[in-house]
């Protein structure tokens, strides 16, 4: 059982840093504010850009935390079920045929959302088994799921308009430059709606950890608690991913860590992993826009280099189990 002083000590560490690197973001370069340049610099673009990384990094280390937690495989996360991939293509097709002009920003949270529900339901459809899922080839779907998807933004990418090329590739490779105050605010309120969701079936995900029989003895409904996960996480991702583009493997690196510092409750693991996954993308996103400055990579690059390696690291030990 971990010390309760140390228990403090790592979320005021986890704070502090989440506090240090969103000071960094938005303060490099331009401290002190000695005119109108730098506050604005820091207020319209830096501000909006590091609440986007909190938001997102958080909002994607959420659904990786309650999708293992489902699943009991800690290699599962948004990015490797398919999820992702599905509201990638969903937003790239409706960004071709410019569906945000009806309802703006929202149009493309539907169409991402549309598209992670459908690559959902081929994952479903090929992993149910004896009206079980069979959890061990789930993870295997969902990369094909994701070979697919790729396959199909290529596609997408080979049809678009020459002018509109650049912006949709930097936006499938991640990228937080789109942040802009009322985007935050929608994504602020999908996300706190999908942490409460989230956070009052943290007893049942609790109990899952036991094993489904045991998790049903105990009197949770396996169904219903694995359905509103799945729809919540997929929409969530949806939103983030209208947004971010493709940003992988923070669901999949960030709760593993947290399962590393703290207990395996879930009551106690869904706010850390926020924090951990809000630190994480904005880390990575200044990182991103400082290696080759003036210049910017996008972020999804170096998520997509650690989170790899970090994949093939937790791999590799569930083998040896």
């Amino acid at each position: 059982m971990m010390n309760k002083d140390h228990f403090v000590a790592k979320i005021f560490i986890i704070f502090f840093l989440t506090f240090c690197i969103i000071s960094l973001q938005l303060f490099y370069d331009t401290f002190p504010l000695v005119n109108d340049i730098n506050t604005t610099i820091i207020a319209e673009i830096r501000l909006p850009r590091a609440i986007l990384g909190l938001l997102a990094g958080g909002g994607l280390a959420l659904c990786g935390t309650v999708l293992q937690g489902v699943f009991r495989n800690n290699l599962v996360e948004p990015y490797t079920l398919g999820i992702s991939g599905g509201s990638a293509v969903g937003v790239a097709l409706g960004l071709m045929v410019n569906f945000q002009t009806f309802l703006g920003f929202s149009s493309l949270i539907i169409a991402g959302f549309l598209g992670a529900l459908f690559s959902l339901f081929i994952l479903y459809i090929v992993a149910i088994r004896n009206h079980k899922i069979d959890t061990k080839n789930l993870l295997l779907i969902g990369v094909m799921i994701s070979f697919i998807s790729s396959s199909l933004l290529m596609l997408i990418l080979s049809i678009s308009k020459v002018e509109n090329l650049h912006g949709i590739v930097f936006w499938i490779m991640g990228s937080l430059g789109n942040a802009e105050n009322n985007i935050n605010f929608i994504l602020f309120f999908i996300v706190s709606s999908g942490f409460v969701i989230f956070y009052l079936l943290a007893n049942d995900l609790n109990a899952m950890q036991f094993g489904y029989e045991k998790s049903f003895t105990l009197g949770v409904n396996i169904d219903v608690v694995i359905k509103i996960t799945i729809i919540t996480a997929s929409f969530i991702t949806a939103s983030i991913v209208s947004v971010t583009g493709m940003v992988g493997f923070i669901g999949l690196v960030v709760p593993h860590l947290m399962r590393k510092l703290f207990y395996k409750d879930f009551r106690i693991l869904l706010p850390t992993s926020f924090l951990g996954g809000g630190f994480f993308l904005t880390a990575s996103d200044f990182l991103a826009s400082k290696i080759i400055y003036p210049n910017e990579l996008p972020v999804g690059v170096i998520t997509g280099i650690v989170g790899g390696i970090f994949f093939i690291y937790i791999f590799k030990k569930e083998r040896i189990r």
